[in-house]
């Protein structure tokens, strides 16, 4: 090959070059500047070519280049010389722009030359810069994420734990980077952690890795907690990374727990209720039968006293029924404003007296008066139940304590309380420093029925009659207990102003006694038992009677041209006409009908169910007779 081809060859790969490249003599003078140069700085070659390479350099590069050059030529040392220098360069409209510049030396008529190899580096830089910027947000999203984020490496070395990492497993970044996730594990999590791993490395089947699967995760403390994890697989330098996102399911088990409570308990309320129903209608048999029979036994005192006892038993009878519609939420109640202060202050005589000697009773109300919304008389009947519960956890003795505290709840708070609106509430809280619950009764502790005591010193009702009653008034009870360290049970009760004032109709025990009459009565009952004691008392007070077994047959009667001076009725009835239809249809055959209700449900539930108005005459079973004669009394006294 000879020269002239050596050099055409020479020029065409200079030419033809995606990087640039410029030659320059000892002094800085440009003797090559190749199209892709020109295309680099803007510039065209006859432009640059005889002029100091400083022209393409902005500043401190211009100012320094001869002293580079000739530092180097005195001294040999190799500070321009070498591959890959990344400095400035400018362009023709004074633009800079970052390239990587390779510098060779040569030789030419004995005089050295110099070889610039220039690669524009705007687009890698811009790359690069992208790829800070992208990781600095990645990093601001994952240490700003509510949920953790985890990454481990194939060995199951912790390689990134985010802040609300720490804040769910109780440790620092610092004491868990470096070291084998399996600490953050419970058994068995932990020891099968590693073959997890292993096997999805083998077999690539995909156990570990997915969407959502609940597992328990482990705090510093050794506690647990359940978590939902999603894991995914990246490559880094060709190995596997895993990158946990982990989402802590405390809130949700509990609110979990909570629906399935309310649900139970729900259920098991209505079906105490219907209970109490049936068994309401049969006490009011039992009850009014006793009472007539002991009335006739004055002569017999020895039969008198059998009769007294089935009188007895009936009226338990019926305060048992009245505690199972308290826990279904179905029994009367007079919901008035009370200041919780006043009510619990003055319950510590009676307490005192009732509790044993070696219970250390305390009071501790805040300052000022609080004021709730609900019946006294079952708020006093919940404290003193818990009270005596309470007793009953401290054998050898103890502090009871009786507080109270104005809160409000808000959606900070409500996650414990699913159940409840928010707003302001009186939390009146009954505590004690006795044997404390298990974690089984302290589960059922609010069921019917259910109870810790020997058989025959406790019915299992008390605090299912509490819950009834609590939560009857839009409240919330919460149990807090631990084995050996005593139990707190807490009663939020929504908050009232002083002057609100609920009061529903007085009860019946407020009425002063009355005697019978001889007005005509329509009594309508389809059970056959209670109708025929109904009308044996009602005639034992003088009292003219009609009797229909359902509202149709009522109506025909009335239709007929009867014209009864009053309506006893019972609410719900077979037949297609409720109590309360037949009432409205009555009233316009005879407008001056008088009309007084009867049902084995409490006026409360039937106002919800739309079956009667909450002012209209009630008489709940079961009643005594002196209690019927009074009631039927005063409804034929009143104005229609």
């Amino acid at each position: 090959m000879n020269a002239a081809n050596e050099q055409s060859r020479l020029r065409a790969v200079v030419d033809t070059a995606v990087d640039g490249v410029i030659l320059i003599d000892a002094r800085g003078i440009i003797l090559v500047f190749n199209p892709a140069c020109e295309r680099l700085f803007g510039y065209a070659a006859f432009e640059v070519i005889g002029r100091n390479v400083k022209m393409l350099m902005p500043e401190p590069y211009q100012s320094g280049h001869d002293g580079y050059l000739r530092n180097y030529r005195e001294t040999g040392e190799r500070k321009i010389i070498g591959i890959g220098r990344e400095v400035m360069g400018r362009k023709r409209n004074g633009a800079t722009f970052p390239m990587d510049l390779s510098v060779g030396e040569a030789e030419e008529n004995g005089e050295p030359i110099y070889v610039g190899m220039i690669r524009d580096l705007t687009e890698r830089k811009a790359s690069e810069q992208a790829l800070r910027e992208g990781a600095e947000r990645l990093r601001a999203l994952v240490e700003t994420a509510v949920d953790g984020v985890i990454l481990i490496d194939s060995s199951g070395t912790v390689l990134m734990f985010n802040p609300a990492c720490e804040r769910l497993f109780g440790f620092s970044g610092r004491e868990v980077i470096g070291q084998n996730v399996r600490m953050l594990m419970p058994s068995p999590y932990r020891s099968e952690h590693d073959s997890y791993i292993g096997n999805y490395l083998r077999t690539a089947a995909p156990k570990v890795i997915g969407i959502g699967r609940e597992v328990e995760g482990q705090r510093k403390d050794g506690t647990t907690f359940p978590m939902d994890l999603s894991v995914g697989e990246a490559k880094q330098d060709d190995e596997s990374i895993f990158v946990g996102i982990i989402h802590d399911l405390t809130a949700r088990k509990r609110t979990e727990e909570q629906l399935v409570q309310a649900q139970k308990m729900e259920t098991v309320g209505q079906l105490s209720g219907g209970i109490a129903h049936d068994f309401n209608n049969l006490l009011t048999v039992i009850l009014g039968n006793a009472e007539a029979l002991s009335a006739r036994l004055k002569a017999r005192a020895d039969l008198r006293t059998v009769a007294e006892t089935i009188v007895t038993a009936a009226e338990r009878g019926a305060e048992l029924t009245q505690r199972l519609l308290a826990f279904s939420r179905r029994q009367m109640l007079q919901p008035t404003a009370i200041n919780c202060n006043a009510l619990v202050e003055s319950m510590q005589v009676l307490l005192k007296r009732t509790l044993r000697e070696d219970i250390d009773l305390r009071i501790a109300v805040t300052p000022g008066p609080v004021f709730a919304m609900a019946d006294p008389a079952q708020l006093e009947s919940a404290l003193l139940n818990l009270s005596l519960n309470a007793q009953d956890a401290m054998p050898s003795g103890g502090v009871l304590t009786l507080s109270t505290e104005e809160i409000e709840l808000d959606g900070t708070t409500l996650g414990r309380h699913a159940d409840l609106r928010a707003g302001r509430y009186v939390s009146v809280c009954v505590t004690d420093d006795g044997v404390g619950m298990s974690k089984e009764t302290l589960e059922r502790a609010f069921e019917p029925f259910y109870t810790t005591k020997e058989v025959g010193k406790g019915s299992g009702l008390g605090l299912s009659m509490v819950y009834g009653f609590v939560k009857q008034s839009n409240g919330h009870v919460a149990i807090y207990s631990e084995q050996g360290l005593g139990t707190s049970v807490r009663l939020y009760l929504p908050a009232a102003e002083p002057d609100d004032d609920q009061r529903l109709a007085p009860r019946h025990d407020d009425f002063a006694a009355n005697e019978g009459g001889d007005e005509t009565i329509l009594i309508v009952e389809d059970d056959p038992f209670v109708r025929s004691h109904v009308i044996s008392s009602l005639e034992t007070l003088g009292y003219r009677i009609l009797v229909a077994a359902d509202g149709r047959e009522a109506l025909n009667l009335i239709q007929g041209g009867a014209r009864p001076d009053m309506l006893f009725t019972d609410i719900v009835m077979p037949g297609g006409i409720s109590g309360w239809e037949l009432a409205a249809q009555a009233r316009v055959l005879s407008p001056r009908l008088r009309v007084l209700f009867t049902s084995g449900y409490p006026q409360e539930t039937l106002t919800r169910r739309g079956q009667v108005d909450q002012h209209a005459m009630l008489l709940s079973k079961p009643y005594r007779l002196a209690e019927l004669a009074r009631r039927v009394r005063e409804t034929l006294d009143s104005l229609v």
